[in-house]
């Protein structure tokens, strides 16, 4: 359970590089979520296959992921809904649709959402580092010490040797 909320996976420099991949990917989902979030349950317009609930649970996804991403919050939970979503989206409109990885003249692909998902599976896997708000109120909770020690279990005492009787 302690490892679900936050585990200390890599060192500062390599949360240095996950603070800014949550950051500009946060940032993104939030705009992209901000149309849907408006209109929750009918952003895909009133000809939609996909019913309300599932529109709701994509608008809030992405809205609500992308600021567990830049608050650091959350972040494994936030990173699942984005997955799903990028799922959805690969399943249903670009691959059934046939778009290539990368269009020759800037025409639909699957290039984006496929980048968006393994970033997201990368967060869900490795979690947002060590600076965020996990970091802070997880660690603190599961009795970390600010100085990040990992979920290692601690040394067991040593047994005193006894001398032999000489």
């Amino acid at each position: 359970m302690r490892k679900i909320l936050y585990c200390d996976s890599v060192g500062p420099i390599g949360s240095v590089g996950l603070l800014l991949l949550r950051l500009v990917m946060g940032v993104a989902f939030m705009h992209h979520g901000w149309g849907k979030i408006q209109n929750p349950m009918g952003w895909m317009g009133p000809e939609a296959t996909m019913p309300a609930i599932l529109q709701a649970l994509a608008a809030i996804s992405e809205f609500g992921g992308g600021l567990a991403l830049i608050a650091g919050l959350l972040t494994r939970l936030g990173s699942l809904g984005i997955t799903s979503v990028m799922v959805v989206a690969l399943a249903t409109v670009h691959l059934k649709l046939g778009h290539p990885f990368v269009a020759a003249k800037g025409g639909p692909s699957y290039e984006l959402p496929a980048v968006y998902l393994a970033c997201a599976i990368m967060f869900f896997i490795l979690g947002p580092g060590k600076f965020s708000l996990d970091a802070l109120v997880f660690g603190k909770l599961l009795g970390r010490s600010e100085a990040g020690q990992n979920d290692a279990a601690p040394p067991s005492p040593v047994t005193p040797t006894r001398r032999k009787a000489e």
